[in-house]
């Protein structure tokens, strides 16, 4: 019932006490039963007296009641430890949240690798074109993507997951019921439709600063690799990055200009040992990737994304900064692709990395 795993949830007891009673009595319903009855005991000794004297007087039906209408009310399903559907990574490890509320499918979770795409809120145009591209090629690769749905460099990866037909999971440090940022109430509603989003806090939860390092765990234990985009030297992202380390997962980061405050971080993290990230093959050793299906057999997909790059052309000259923000195609691959184009005297560039079409065309 879900009483019981709301009642489960309100417990002011320690994950790692939820995790151990879950595993021992299978369901929120059985702890709850367990202690109620006072014959009942696991083990006997002093900590299990101490610990279920406390859930045994845990029972504000007022407040179960209040997250039940926001949990009806806003459509949140959840999914308990127990549970076939539950994400399978986040079992490794001991501080698992013993329940998730969420709204969409999470269980293509466990069907496909993970990649955590994380970054700077406050990101620049190159690490929103970089997140975008890298979350646009792990989805045509069958990579679902995992991020944080803040703004920056988060957003611009479930976004760019969502347009190109990817799977992609935002995980909130606050409430589900609570759009934080309220900028992304769009693309958080398109997510629960083409994705999910989930959390471990009770639905009615604020976004307080202490709730987000305890997310990026969340982040990371869902994921097979974790990609650093762009980040300050104080960026949460960082925190994702140790936390990823410490579950023996794979770091790569993003390089970035040594002139960027914004990439500081990312930096300082390739100098301390993480994995450099150019393009994606520099994932196969994490991720099994099918680079036919990326390079599209060859022509055909080099042909889409020709098209895509002269489509937004014109005889008005486009620098290719520009050109990146609109496509959100890798710098590296699309020197190449405008470098055919004008092979093919389809456009021209001009001084200053400005390109126009040809006048052929």
């Amino acid at each position: 019932m879900i009483e019981h795993d709301l009642w489960f949830s309100l417990l002011r007891i320690s994950e790692s006490t939820k995790l151990a009673l879950l595993k021992k009595l299978n369901s929120a319903e059985a702890v709850w039963n367990y202690s109620r009855d006072n014959g009942w005991l696991l083990s006997g000794d002093k900590n299990e007296v101490k610990i279920k004297s406390k859930i045994s007087g845990a029972s504000n039906e007022k407040e179960i009641e209040s997250v039940k209408k926001i949990v009806f009310n806003n459509e949140i399903k959840l999914v308990s430890y127990n549970d076939p559907s539950f994400p399978e990574r986040l079992k490794l490890y001991a501080d698992c949240p013993g329940i998730l509320f969420y709204k969409g499918d999470p269980e293509k979770l466990n069907k496909r690798k993970n990649a955590a795409v994380v970054g700077s809120r406050s990101c620049t145009a190159y690490g929103r074109s970089a997140a975008a591209a890298i979350s646009r090629d792990l989805c045509r690769c069958g990579i679902n993507v995992v991020s944080g749905l803040a703004k920056g460099i988060d957003g611009a990866a479930h976004k760019s997951a969502l347009a190109n037909g990817g799977y992609t999971c935002g995980v909130l440090g606050c409430g589900l019921d609570v759009v934080y940022p309220r900028e992304n109430i769009h693309l958080y509603n398109e997510m629960f439709r083409n994705g999910c989003v989930i959390s471990e806090f009770i639905p009615g939860t604020r976004p307080a600063a202490f709730n987000f390092p305890k997310r990026n765990r969340i982040i990371s234990g869902l994921s097979d690799v974790v990609i650093v985009v762009e980040a300050g030297e104080k960026s949460g992202s960082l925190i994702t990055a140790r936390m990823a380390l410490d579950q023996n997962k794979s770091v790569f980061a993003v390089p970035g200009s040594i002139f960027s405050d914004r990439s500081s971080g990312a930096n300082k993290l390739v100098r301390d040992g993480a994995n450099i990230y150019t393009d994606l093959s520099d994932l196969s050793a994490c991720l099994s990737l099918n680079f036919n299906i990326i390079n599209g057999g060859g022509s055909t997909f080099s042909g889409e994304l020709q098209s895509l790059i002269f489509d937004h052309l014109s005889e008005k000259p486009m620098h290719i900064d520009e050109i990146i923000n609109i496509t959100h195609i890798d710098i590296k691959q699309l020197y190449e692709l405008l470098f055919e184009l004008q092979l093919d005297n389809r456009i021209l560039c001009l001084p200053g990395n400005h390109y126009i079409r040809a006048a052929n065309e």
